[in-house]
């Protein structure tokens, strides 16, 4: 970024003078990594932040300014940075060793825990990320039904394996990304997001099809909203079918509830896939779900079967470190109003969010469910109000991809500036950690920052033709 587009834009100068060291690691990242990024989701106009440590709800950079982080470790951190009894609990098996190539009497305790609060959770097998946990959900779903085709919803995102990395941002024509086999493409199917009479439609004429795939508070955790009633019908039409259903809870998972989405709105998938909080922060997935499909990994059972088992390996499979973490984070969740504390504190962030976008006559709106907000910026100046903007009640079309991306990637460093770190730029997911305290000082930056775009000429000075009366 060149010091004329710094002049013009004072936003973008404030975040240069903030953060020199963070320039310079990311100058320096640029030789080393595609982008001089780890994961596609840190990308930040003109860098993003390098963070030196973190704490409950706070995270500091290398240049040593604070933050109100609404990223999460994305979405794994519900308790927070740092949680003490976390903290204990992966220290104190550090000390033991950090993997044995054995099993060992956590990876008992962890399952035990995950059966306890996940109501599909017959079996249990570990994994070391979502990605795997979703790429071994549809090979057991295949082999168990016998059947090629996954149908997906388009937005949802299941992690980056050949199944899952199209159909999310780009190629909803089932096309296939760079690297991809159109073979393995083609026994995908996508479907538009809620659409249940497009799924009935395609297990009616198709005989082929042996699972239904879906994000259950729905893509992006919950930027395009599905409403929970989609999933019961969603439940009834796969076992009319004969079809496995598969819930992606990787972010839902321990977060809407402690026992998922499936917990709270009383509906069984077939198969659970999990990550981030089930690990504590730490690396790790895990897969639940029926014994009978679970049992294509077992030995024995698929001996007595007489057909091949599936196999199954991971070096970090059942991670002692990530399972004393994990174990100490759901054992807080089992036993404390942590679920709850997060969502009532999100609630409580977008109703103040739309209260000041009211007041600031810009007609956006912040929307979400449970632990979740969401920056729905109305590409399509609608006539909208913030404070009364229901977006299950709108068409899923509303929530299309926008392409004024200079302008939400400069809103982004308004609230950094403002000491506010959200989930890119599209929203924030809240900690049980979250303070009244971080709630008041993220309600100002949201002014201060909508101020400053409305200053340099992004958003119009009033708006009185687009927000509804």
């Amino acid at each position: 970024m060149n010091a004329e587009a710094a002049r013009e834009s004072r936003i973008l100068g404030e975040y240069l003078e903030r953060t020199p060291r963070s320039r310079q690691c990311h100058d320096e990242a640029r030789g080393l990594f595609p982008s001089g990024i780890v994961h596609d989701s840190r990308r930040t106009w003109p860098y993003g932040l390098y963070v030196e440590r973190a704490m409950g709800s706070r995270k500091w950079d290398i240049d040593g300014n604070e933050y109100v982080d609404y990223y999460g470790g994305h979405g794994a951190l519900l308790l927070g940075h740092q949680h003490p009894k976390v903290v204990e609990a992966a220290q104190a098996q550090l000390r033991k060793g950090m993997h044995f190539a054995a099993g060992h009497e956590l990876q008992i305790e962890w399952a035990h825990l995950i059966q306890e609060l996940i109501p599909s959770a017959e079996r249990v097998r570990f994994t070391s990320s979502g990605t795997e946990a979703t790429h071994l959900a549809i090979r057991l779903a295949r082999a168990s039904i016998g059947k090629g085709k996954i149908v997906r919803f388009m937005g949802h995102f299941h992690g980056w394996h050949d199944h899952a990395a199209f159909g999310v941002k780009a190629h909803l024509d089932s096309t296939p990304t760079p690297g991809v086999l159109p073979d393995v493409a083609a026994n995908v199917i996508l479907i538009k997001p809620n659409d249940v009479a497009g799924v009935a439609r395609v297990l009616a004429e198709r005989s082929d099809v042996a699972a239904v795939m879906i994000e259950p508070v729905g893509a992006s955790s919950g930027a395009i909203p599905t409403p929970p009633a989609v999933l019961r019908e969603l439940r009834e039409i796969t076992l009319r079918h004969g079809v496995l259903l598969i819930f992606d809870e990787v972010v839902t998972g321990f977060r809407v509830s402690p026992g998922g989405a499936q917990g709270l709105y009383g509906i069984m998938p077939d198969l659970t896939t999990l990550a981030k909080i089930v690990a504590g922060g730490m690396p790790g997935g895990a897969l639940a779900g029926r014994k009978d499909i679970l049992d294509w990994l077992d030995y024995e059972a698929s001996a007595a079967a007489g057909r091949e088992r599936i196999a199954h390996e991971g070096t970090h499979n059942a991670h002692p470190v990530s399972a004393a973490a994990g174990i100490a984070t759901l054992k807080l969740i089992r036993d404390t109003d942590a679920c709850a504390r997060a969502s009532a504190s999100a609630a409580q962030l977008r109703a103040g969010m739309n209260a000041v976008l009211e007041e600031e006559a810009v007609p956006w709106a912040v929307y979400g469910v449970h632990s979740f907000f969401n920056f729905f910026t109305n590409p399509d100046n609608r006539e909208i109000r913030p404070t009364a903007f229901d977006a299950q009640a709108v068409p899923t079309e509303w929530f299309k991809a926008d392409k004024r991306e200079p302008l939400l990637a400069k809103m982004r460093l308004a609230m950094l500036v403002h000491g506010i770190d959200l989930k890119s730029w599209r929203g924030g997911i809240v900690s049980s950690a979250h303070t009244q305290a971080d709630i008041d000082l993220t309600l100002e930056a949201w002014r201060r920052s909508l101020r400053a775009l409305k200053e340099e000429g992004d958003l119009p000075q009033t708006a009185e033709a687009t927000l509804a009366q």
